[in-house]
Formats: C-alpha cells, structure tokens, sequence
C-alpha cells in the first residue's frame, strides 16, 4: 500500500469566550460526531518518545517532516485501542492505525515487546523495529475532552478541545478516569480538511483575534 491521503490541519489557541461563540454557530451548519455522549467524548493517547525527546525536539524545532506514534482510546473504551502513527511532511499530515487488544496493550505497556511481532500488522512491525533501533519507549499520556463537528463538503472535521490533562504513569492509560494532572486554561480548536476548506465553514471559525499556530498537546504537556 501507498502513503495514505494526506489532509490539512489548522489549529488556533481559543479561550472560553471564543468556546461559547463557536457551539452556537457550528450546529447552524455541521452535524455534531455521532459518537459524541452528551455532545461530546473524551480521547486518551500514550505517546511514544525516546532518551533523547526526538518526537517533542522535532516539533518545537520545526522539522519539516517528522512523525509521532500513539496508543488511542475513546470514551475508554477498551475493546478498540488503536496504535496510531502519525506523520507531517511539509505541512500536511498522514496517518496510519493498527487495532490492538486490550490484553496486547496490557503487555506492550507491561515491557513485552514481542506483542507486536505476534500481532503481525505493518504498523505494529514498524513500532517493533523503531522500539529498538531508536529506543522508543511510552513517555506520557494526553486526555482531553474533545467536540466535533461534520462538514461533508471537503470531509471537514471540526473539533474544540478542552479538560486537557496529563500523567507520566503509562499505566494509566487503561484506568477509567480522566488522568491525574490538569493543564488549567487551555482550549484548543482544530480543524481538519482534505483538498480544500468551504468557504461557509471558513466563515464559522473565523476568530478575527486569533493566528494559526503549531500547537501540539503532546509538546504542552512535556513542557509544563
């Protein structure tokens, strides 16, 4: 297989005020995620760094191409835990996802490595290779509580970030509750598009204070 379809990914710091302006115009036009429980779900990722902080340097340096893999649940919802891997080249991101089980997850986080061998996706295979030749290891874990909203013209995907939170106890990935350490005052808006960006929806999150920004909640967390 080839290099899956990339897609464009801007992103604004916001404040609460800009939160309460967006949940009254985004429903005019985009459909909330169906997946949301009471308009909204809570995403939790284990991120994958070495000794050397190659992930998080190659963000805040800037590096044109880098890349990044994550454990990913929902809702804590332990029967589809993804391994994602996801990649920027030129500012446009990819990304690729292998379902794990919730006992090959238990084992991966436990040390044994080999999990991923038997698991036999490309994905898990490249992780395996990439654990030993750049010593990849679990680092910490981001959890927020996310709202998302469905343009279909441009497969658009708007999402406002908040409750973000953080732990360096890799375990607590499988735990039920939200992770221990609050990141106070952060909201983030993200918005995800293929080839081009409507103009309507354009519109909908325009914050005439606020800029684009490279803003990675892996990178917040690491340097708080």
């Amino acid at each position: 297989m080839g290099e899956p379809r990339g897609r464009h990914e801007l992103k604004h710091y916001i404040n609460y005020a800009d939160v309460l302006e967006l949940r009254a115009r985004l429903p005019l036009v985009a459909s909330p995620d169906k997946h949301a429980v009471e308009g909204c779900y809570r995403v939790k990722s284990l991120y994958f760094d070495n000794y050397n902080d190659k992930a998080l340097r190659e963000k805040i340096e800037g590096f044109s191409e880098r890349e990044k893999f994550r454990l990913r649940l929902y809702n804590n919802d332990l029967s589809f835990i993804r391994l994602e891997k996801k990649k920027k080249k030129n500012g446009i991101c990819f990304k690729k996802s292998a379902v794990i089980t919730e006992k090959e997850c238990e084992r991966l986080l436990a040390g044994d490595l080999a999990v991923l061998k038997e698991n036999g996706d490309p994905l898990c295979l490249e992780l395996y290779a990439k654990i030993h030749y750049q010593l990849l290891r679990p680092k910490n874990i981001v959890d927020y509580k996310r709202e998302s909203y469905i343009y279909p013209m441009g497969n658009v995907r708007v999402t406002i970030d908040s409750d973000l939170r953080t732990s360096y106890s890799i375990h607590d990935f499988l735990k039920p509750e939200p992770v221990p350490i609050p990141i106070a005052g952060v909201y983030i808006l993200e918005v995800k598009y293929d080839s081009f960006l409507p103009e309507i929806i354009r519109g909908m999150v325009s914050l005439s204070s606020r800029r684009y920004t490279a803003f990675s909640k892996y990178a917040v967390t690491r340097i708080i």
